[in-house]
C-alpha cells in the first residue's frame, strides 16, 4: 500500500509541477510550484519513513553519485552558513525561491526516495508526457491572441492581462504556458522531447499499431512546434545538438530501423521550422521564397545603394546583456574564491561588482537576481569548490550514464533530454521543473527498468512503531500546515504590492496587508515592504495634520528598516529603502537630520553598488535639498559643490541618462550658472528627443 502511494506521489509531483499557478500570490509561477514540490516531498518522506518503521530497518539504498551528492551538499550548507543573507540562501531569492538550500535538500530526498523505492519508470514517463501536451495545448491558444491563462484568471479570452512591455509577456510572440517565462517552457519541453523520442522508437521496435507510432510523431510535432514558438534559441540549440548526439550514439551502437527514425525526425523538426520559423532572421530569411527570389533578381540587375536604416529600437541584444553579468560574476567569484557570497544571493552581491557597462544596456535598472548561467550563478555565489562540486556530480553522472547506456534506448533517451538542460542551463538558469529532471533523471536510469517487489509481511506494528510513526506524523502535518501559512502570507504581502502599482495606489490597504503578512511569517521582503509604506504614511498623516500619529508611524517604519540592515548590512535593497524613509521623515520633521541620514545611507549603499546611477543621484538631490534649508553660507557652499560632485558621476557612470542630464542642468540653473545649465539642456535635445516639453520649458525660463 505504502508503496503504491509513494508510486502516485511522484507520478504528482511530475504530472502537477509543470500545470500548477495560481492568481492570488506574489509570483505566479514558480513560487507555487515550489511550494508543490516541498509538499509532495514532506509526503514522499513521511511515507519512506514510515516504510522503514514498519519494516524495522533503515530502507536506504547507495548509488554511484553518492559522494558527489556530498560533497556539493557540504559545499551548499557552508555556502549558506557564511552567506552575506542567510534567510536567502535558505529559501530562494523571494520570486524565484528555486535554488535556495531548502529546495536542494528536497531534490536530494526525492533522488534518494526514488532509488530506494523502486518506483515505476514507465508510469511516471507517461505522467510527463502527458503534463507535457496539457502545457502545449495550453499555449497554443495564446499564440493566436486568446490565452488560457488570462481567461481562467481575468474571465477574458484574450492576451490582455499580460504585461505587453516586455517580449517575455507576450504569449503571442513567444509562447510560456504554464511555466512562466519563454526559456523555461523550451527548457522544459526539451527533456520531454526526448521521453516522446523513446515512446516513439519502443512503438516501432515493438511492432506496436501504427496509430500509436502516429500519437508519437504527432506529439513530438507539437513538442517541438511549441519550443518554436517560445522563441527560446537555448532550447531549440539544445534539441538540435540532443538529435545529433541521439542520432550519432543510434547509428554507431543500435543501427535498427535507423532510416525510418531519420524520416520521422525530419518531418517533426524540419516542417515545424519551415512553417514557425525559429524567431532568428540569420536562420529564417533562409526559409522563405522570396528569399531566392530576391536572390535571382539581384543576379539581373544592378546593385542599388540601400541607405541605413534609422535604429529605432533601444532595446539591447540579451546576450550582449548576458555577457555584462556574466562578466561580473566571474568578478565576484575572484573576490569571493572558496563559498562565494552565498547560496543565491546573486541579486545582492551582482552590485559589488557590477560592470559599468551594464549601465549602457536598455535593462540597466533591472534586478538581476541570477546570473543567467547556472554554472556562472553557482560560481558567484558559492565559489569555486561550490562549482566544483556540481560539475563533479555531473561529470560522474555523465561517466556512469554512457557506461550504461549500451543499446538501451530508455537510458539513452533520458540521458540525452537530461543534457538538454545542461545547455538550457548555460544560457540561462535552473526553474522548478528542471531540478526534477537535474536531480531525478540520473536516478531513473540508475534504477533503469528494475520491478518493484514485494517484501515479506512485517509483523504487526508494536506500540513503539506507532508511537514514532506517530511522532512522523505530527512533524508531517506541522510541516505542510507551515507551507499553507507560507501561502497564506504571501497572498497577503501579493495583495500589498498590488496597492503599491499606480492604477490601484493606496498605501493604507498596503501597509495593512503587509503587517498581516508579517503576523503570518517573518520575511525580511515582507518588512522592507511595510518599511516603506508605512514611512510614506507618516509623511502623509503630517499633510493631514496628524502630527503625532505621523511621528510614531515613523518610529516604526524606522524600526523595521534597522532590523533588516542590521540582520543584512550588506543588501543594497535595504539601504535604499532608508535613504527613501529618510526623505519621507523629513516630511515629517522638517529636519536637516533626516536628510544627512539618508545621505549617509546613500553612501552605505554606494559602498555596495558602486556603479549605479541612482545612488549620487539621490545625493544630489538630497545635497540641493539641504542646500535650500541651511541658513550657513559655508553650508550651502558645500552642498552646492557636493550636489554638483554628485551629478557629474551620474553622467559619468551613464552616460545616456536623460534624467541625470536633466537634473544637472535643473542644479547648474539653481546655482546661477546659466549658460553652462543652457548647453544641458540643448545637449538633452540634441541626444535624446528633440521636442521634449520638459527641457523646452526649462530653456523658456532661463
Amino acid at each position: 500500500m505504502i508503496h503504491q502511494i509513494i508510486q502516485l506521489l511522484y507520478n504528482a509531483l511530475f504530472f502537477i509541477t509543470p500545470l500548477i499557478m495560481a492568481k492570488s500570490t506574489s509570483e505566479l509561477f514558480e513560487f507555487n510550484k515550489m511550494l508543490f514540490i516541498y509538499a509532495a516531498t514532506i509526503l514522499i518522506a513521511f511515507f519512506w519513513l514510515t516504510k522503514m518503521v514498519i519494516n524495522k530497518k533503515i530502507i536506504l539504498k547507495k548509488t554511484p553519485l553518492d559522494i558527489p551528492i556530498m560533497v556539493f551538499f557540504i559545499s551548499q550548507v557552508i555556502s549558506t552558513i557564511i552567506s552575506i543573507d542567510r534567510n536567502t540562501s535558505i529559501f530562494g531569492y523571494y520570486g524565484r525561491f528555486n535554488g535556495g538550500l531548502l529546495s536542494i535538500i528536497c531534490y536530494i530526498i526525492l533522488y534518494y526516495a526514488f532509488v530506494s523505492n523502486v518506483v515505476n519508470i514507465e508510469k511516471l514517463l507517461k505522467s510527463i508526457i502527458v503534463s507535457s501536451l496539457l502545457v502545449i495545448l495550453w499555449a497554443i491558444p495564446g499564440h493566436f491572441g486568446r490565452d488560457l491563462t488570462c481567461l481562467l484568471f481575468t474571465g477574458k479570452f484574450s492576451n490582455s492581462c499580460w504585461d505587453n512591455t516586455t517580449l517575455a509577456f507576450r504569449p503571442e510572440l513567444r509562447a510560456f504556458s504554464t511555466l512562466g517565462q519563454p526559456n523555461w517552457l523550451g527548457a522544459y519541453l526539451a527533456v520531454g522531447f526526448f521521453i516522446g523520442l523513446y515512446y516513439l522508437i519502443k512503438k516501432v521496435e515493438t511492432r506496436h499499431a501504427l496509430s500509436q507510432q502516429i500519437i508519437a510523431s504527432i506529439y513530438l510535432f507539437l513538442n517541438f512546434s511549441m519550443i518554436l514558438f517560445s522563441r527560446s534559441r537555448s532550447a531549440i540549440f539544445a534539441v538540435i545538438v540532443g538529435l545529433i548526439l541521439f542520432i550519432s550514439y543510434f547509428s554507431f551502437f543500435i543501427k535498427t530501423n535507423l532510416k525510418k527514425y531519420l524520416i520521422i525526425l525530419l518531418f517533426v523538426t524540419v516542417i515545424p521550422i519551415i512553417l514557425f520559423k525559429t524567431g532568428e532572421n540569420k536562420v529564417d530569411k533562409y526559409l522563405t521564397i522570396k528569399t531566392y527570389q530576391n536572390f535571382f533578381t539581384k543576379q539581373s540587375s544592378p546593385p542599388v545603394k540601400e541607405l541605413p536604416a534609422p535604429n529605432t529600437s533601444q532595446v539591447s541584444e540579451s546576450f550582449d546583456i548576458r555577457k555584462i553579468v556574466w562578466e561580473g560574476a566571474w568578478k565576484l567569484a575572484l573576490k569571493y574564491p572558496l563559498f562565494g557570497t552565498g547560496v543565491e544571493t546573486f541579486a545582492y552581491s551582482y552590485n559589488f561588482v557590477r560592470p559599468l557597462s551594464h549601465n549602457l544596456t536598455s535593462e540597466w535598472d533591472y534586478v538581476y537576481n541570477k546570473a543567467h548561467n547556472e554554472y556562472f550563478n553557482y560560481l558567484a555565489t558559492t565559489g569555486f569548490i561550490g562549482l566544483g562540486s556540481y560539475l563533479l556530480f555531473i561529470g560522474i553522472f555523465i561517466i556512469y550514464a554512457i557506461k550504461k547506456i549500451k543499446k538501451d534506448i530508455l537510458s539513452l533517451s533520458l540521458f540525452v533530454g537530461w543534457l538538454t538542460i545542461l545547455i538550457t542551463n548555460f544560457f540561462g538558469f535552473s526553474t522548478t521543473t528542471t531540478q526534477l529532471f537535474f536531480y531525478l533523471i540520473p536516478a531513473f536510469i540508475i534504477m533503469g527498468n528494475h520491478q518493484y517487489t514485494k517484501t515479506k509481511k512485517s509483523e504487526k506494528v508494536n506500540t513503539y512503531q506507532w508511537l514514532v510513526i506517530f511522532v512522523i506524523a505530527a512533524s508531517t502535518i506541522y510541516l505542510l500546515f507551515s507551507l499553507a501559512v507560507y501561502y497564506i502570507a504571501d497572498v497577503n504581502y501579493s495583495y500589498g504590492l498590488k496597492y503599491l502599482k499606480p492604477k490601484t495606489l493606496d498605501y493604507q490597504k498596503a501597509a495593512s496587508y503587509f503587517e498581516r503578512a508579517l503576523k503570518l511569517r517573518k520575511e525580511p521582503v515582507y518588512e522592507d515592504r511595510f518599511s516603506g509604506s508605512l514611512a510614506y504614511l507618516s509623511a502623509l498623516a503630517v499633510f493631514q495634520k496628524q502630527d503625532e500619529p505621523a511621528k510614531q508611524i515613523a518610529v516604526l517604519a524606522d524600526l523595521y528598516n534597522r532590523k533588516n540592515i542590521q540582520d543584512y548590512p550588506k543588501n543594497v535593497f535595504y539601504w535604499k529603502t532608508r535613504a527613501k524613509n529618510m526623505y519621507y521623515f523629513y516630511l515629517v520633521t522638517n529636519s536637516e537630520n533626516e536628510l544627512l541620514q539618508g545621505i549617509d545611507a546613500l553612501k552605505k549603499a554606494r559602498m555596495l553598488s558602486p556603479t549605479d546611477p541612482k545612488i549620487p543621484y539621490l545625493i544630489a538631490l538630497y545635497s540641493s535639498m539641504l542646500f535650500d534649508i541651511s541658513k550657513n553660507n559655508l553650508d550651502k557652499q558645500n552642498w552646492q559643490k557636493l550636489s554638483l560632485e554628485e551629478i557629474n558621476k551620474v553622467v559619468e557612470l551613464k552616460s545616456n541618462f536623460r534624467e541625470g542630464y536633466l537634473l544637472k542642468g535643473q542644479l547648474l540653473k539653481k546655482y546661477g550658472s546659466i549658460l553652462e545649465a543652457k548647453k544641458i539642456f540643448e545637449y538633452i535635445l540634441k541626444n535624446f528627443n528633440p521636442r521634449d516639453s520638459e527641457v523646452l520649458k526649462e530653456l523658456q525660463t532661463l
